[in-house]
This record gives C-alpha cells, structure tokens and sequence, in this order.
C-alpha cells in the first residue's frame, strides 16, 4: 500500500490511530445491506458508513471497522448486532404534515368517497410503510380522527411499520419537541396533543386516544410479507429512492399485493412509477389507486 492509500485508510481520533474502513470491507457491507434491506450503497457512501458506525465502534469496545466486521458476520453478531447495523444505515428524515397535498386528498376527497362507497359499516385500515419516528402515522391518525368527527360511524386503524428498532421504539413514545409540530395546524394541536407539564422541557406528546389507533411493528420490505387484511390506503413515501429499479418495482408488487381493490397509494413526490408494470392507476399528483 503506498503513502496516499495509507493516509486515506487511517483517521485520527483524539490522537489515537484508527484504521479506516476498509475497500474490501466496505464491499462486504455494501453487498449484505443490499441484500437485507434494499439499500443501494455505493462507493461514494464509504465515508459515511465510516462515520455511523463510529458510535457502535465504541459501544462494543472494538479496536477498529475490521474488528467490528468479522463481529457482524460471525454467529453472535448475526444474533445481537444486525439490527444495530441496519439502524446506523438507514435514513430517517420525516416531518409532520411533510407534502400536505396528501393529507388534503385524503380527507377531502378519498374518504368521502369511501364512506359514501362503504357506508362507514367497516374500519379504515391505512399503513404508513417506512414510519421512521412516528411523524407520518401520527400525521395520519389526526387527519383520519378529525375526519371522524363529521363522519358519523367512521373508525380506522394506522398500521406503522420500519426496519429500524430504534425509530420505532422513538415513535411508539409519541413524544416531539414543540419546533418538531410546528407544521401542525393550530386547531389540530390543541386538539390532538399534550404540552409537557414542564414547561422548560418544549415537550408535546400525542393524546391517548390517537397513541392506541396507531400500532407500530418491524418489517424488512426484503422479506415476504402479508398483511392479515389488506389496507385502503398505504403510505410509502421517500422510501423507494434508496433502491435500484428492480427493487422498486418488486416492493411495489408486494404493496399492491396488501392493497385493496379500490384502495390508494401514496408515494413521495420525488418518486416515479413510470415504465412499471402495476395493478395502479394514477387518481392524483402522486396518488395511484388499485385496479
């Protein structure tokens, strides 16, 4: 290895020396995290693959990346350290009310429709796929609970699902910082969420009775998967911009395979079902229903 290689696989840290993430290593990861979650993980991700495990690095007490690679691999940490992994890996950026138009549809358009088509004799089912810390079923829930108010007999259930444990153990708190539901409208807020008793903490947190409508549980899209009753309407936005085409259209197999007849899509707003061949029809900006 020459001079400049070595400069590159080295990083300082608090004086001390530590062996950068290895090329061979990298690919390694890459390869296994595309495989179990989907996650496409180009070269140009290696320095920010360094830097997220940087923290697990510490935790487990290991010298270096190459320690803590023959660890992930190895039987105890298959068992104990996998999920920790794909936690570090993936991205979880979401906010409250994130692409309004969405939410507008929803209650303005589709589930008046689907209380005229229904006579709201059953539960609105709707899954938030990729939840990451709660904002989008929490989002859902308010929406569908202030909907409930004019719609005598309506009743639904959020169903919220992530790979990550970590965002789903944030989400299932219910707990934000009053900058986090700023784009919550005013009447919503009074509504719908608790101010912290300590007012020196700018806490909020989700009433009761919209925490028990949502329920949160682990799912790898990679996996196979079928829902115990197919959804109305499923939420899967900005999730699919992190796979390759392929992986695209076959998550979305799988989705439409959990979606009603009749039932709709939401996908995010820099996602494309262009070239796809799927049972969708688009209703809306980035809205599709099942055909």
């Amino acid at each position: 290895m020459n001079e400049a290689s070595k400069g590159r696989d080295v990083e300082r840290r608090g004086g001390s020396c530590r062996l950068g993430l290895r090329e061979k290593d990298f690919k390694r990861f890459a390869a296994f995290i595309h495989d179990e979650c989907g996650i496409k993980m180009p070269p140009t991700k290696r320095t920010m693959l360094e830097a997220r495990l940087q923290k697990r690095l510490r935790v487990l007490g290991l010298a270096d990346y190459a320690e803590y690679c023959e660890f992930v691999f190895s039987p105890e940490g298959m068992e104990t350290e996998l999920h920790h992994l794909l936690d570090v890996v993936t991205t979880n950026t979401t906010d409250f009310f994130r692409e309004p138009k969405h939410f507008e549809t929803l209650a303005n358009v589709l589930l008046p429709q689907w209380s005229a088509a229904t006579g709201n004799r059953r539960e609105y089912r709707v899954w938030s796929a990729g939840c990451s810390t709660g904002e989008e079923p929490y989002t859902l829930a308010m929406v569908l609970s202030d909907y409930a108010e004019s719609s005598e007999g309506f009743d639904f259930k959020v169903l919220a699902t992530d790979i990550s444990t970590r965002v789903l153990q944030h989400a299932a708190k219910a707990v934000y910082t009053v900058d986090k539901v700023s784009k919550v409208p005013q009447r919503l807020k009074s509504r719908y969420l608790l101010r912290s008793k300590d007012r020196t903490k700018q806490l909020v947190r989700m009433v009761p009775e919209v925490r028990r409508r949502v329920i949160f549980r682990r799912l790898n899209f990679m996996g196979d998967f079928k829902l115990k009753k197919p959804r109305d309407a499923i939420f899967c936005r900005n999730v699919m911009i992190y796979f390759e085409r392929p992986t695209q259209e076959k998550l979305l197999g799988k989705l439409c395979d959990n979606l009603i007849q009749g039932g709709h899509l939401f996908i995010g707003h820099s996602e494309s079902l262009t070239g796809l061949d799927l049972p969708l029809e688009q209703v809306a900006p980035t809205v599709y229903r099942r055909v």
